[in-house]
């Protein structure tokens, strides 16, 4: 059965047509449809109202990054080629800073200081930090108060922490040798025997930093999934095979981006060495970082002291390179 319309209807239905071009002419008895935009019109006006608000949200962060980070390296650079005295003229002298370092015999001390520094702090402070967050791991108030109080000394100003240390590292009235002298040990005079200081500046530092990276493992620990522990243990492994077999392997990112952290605050450690000893006794306890300080602001060698700074900055780089290949070689295997 068909349907006869009258050439009155067919003009309304063109005029209606032409009147708005976003339907299309349906046929006799039909429907109306509604002409539809292009998929890709609307995406890509949406793509480009966020690349815009991105660059405007990235606009300040990269501004003061150029101002404060980018500018400084550049200029310290310069500087590094130059004799520069603050207070004097610049004068070029090329690679002559870079040179002298070779034949500066306190800068290796500040190296060997930093790297004694450095095997005695990263092993300790991942160690503690690590088994602290395997016993914090779980839920309850009391948990979530010891991980506050752990946390708080990383809040702490280091003058603060390195004044309540000074106290407890005192030889003849000293908390620390107080409680050795209850097992019969009679303590060393930690801050002022060069063979000590530098391991009484790691126990401060260990216990001053191991809160913030307990709370990266805890972060790690809690991307473990608990089936995984719970088949190892249905399938009669101990507590200490869970943990080498399980817990270790799933939290290896999480150690690499902790030790690497370690490494690089250990190389940079200054205040501790600043307050507490300032370098002595007998220069046991000055670091890279001191005697860049020192050469800087003490004698006004700023070109020498730039100088210093990009080469622990290579350095750093280096051992930061070979804790990743260590890293990436434990993973492959």
């Amino acid at each position: 059965m068909s349907v006869l319309t009258s050439p009155g209807q067919q003009a309304v239905t063109g005029q209606e047509a032409l009147a708005d071009p976003g339907t299309h002419a349906a046929p006799p008895g039909g429907r109306r449809r509604r002409r539809t935009p292009e998929r890709g019109q609307g995406v890509s006006a949406t793509r480009k109202q966020q690349t815009r608000a991105a660059w405007v949200f990235l606009a300040l962060p990269g501004a003061l990054f150029l101002l404060f980070t980018a500018l400084p390296v550049v200029v310290a650079a310069v500087v590094s080629l130059s004799d520069y005295a603050v207070i004097g003229k610049l004068d070029w002298v090329g690679f002559e800073n870079y040179t002298n370092i070779v034949t500066d015999p306190f800068f290796w001390i500040a190296l060997r200081n930093t790297v004694y520094y450095t095997v005695l702090y990263v092993p300790l402070g991942l160690v503690i930090a690590l088994a602290t967050a395997l016993l914090l791991n779980r839920s309850g108030r009391a948990v979530r108060i010891f991980r506050t109080l752990f946390y708080i000394p990383v809040v702490s100003s280091t003058v603060a922490t390195a004044t309540v240390w000074y106290w407890v590292l005192n030889p003849q009235h000293g908390l620390l040798n107080a409680a050795l002298g209850w097992f019969g040990i009679d303590g060393p005079a930690w801050l002022y025997d060069s063979h000590w200081a530098m391991f009484a500046i790691v126990l401060m530092s260990v216990w001053a930093g191991f809160g913030g990276n307990m709370m990266i493992f805890l972060g790690g620990l809690q991307g473990v999934s608990p089936d995984l522990r719970e088949a190892a243990r249905l399938d009669g492994a101990n507590a200490w095979q869970v943990f080498r077999y399980v817990v270790l392997p799933g939290i290896r990112r999480t150690t690499f981006l902790v030790s690497t952290l370690l490494i690089i605050n250990a190389f940079q450690v200054f205040d501790q060495a600043y307050v507490l000893t300032k370098g002595g006794p007998g220069n046991s306890t000055v670091t890279i970082v001191y005697y860049i300080y020192d050469r800087g602001f003490g004698s006004l060698q700023m070109g020498y002291a730039s100088a210093l700074s990009f080469i622990l900055f290579v350095i750093i780089l280096a051992f930061s390179l070979a804790n990743a290949r260590l890293t990436n070689r434990d993973t492959e295997r």
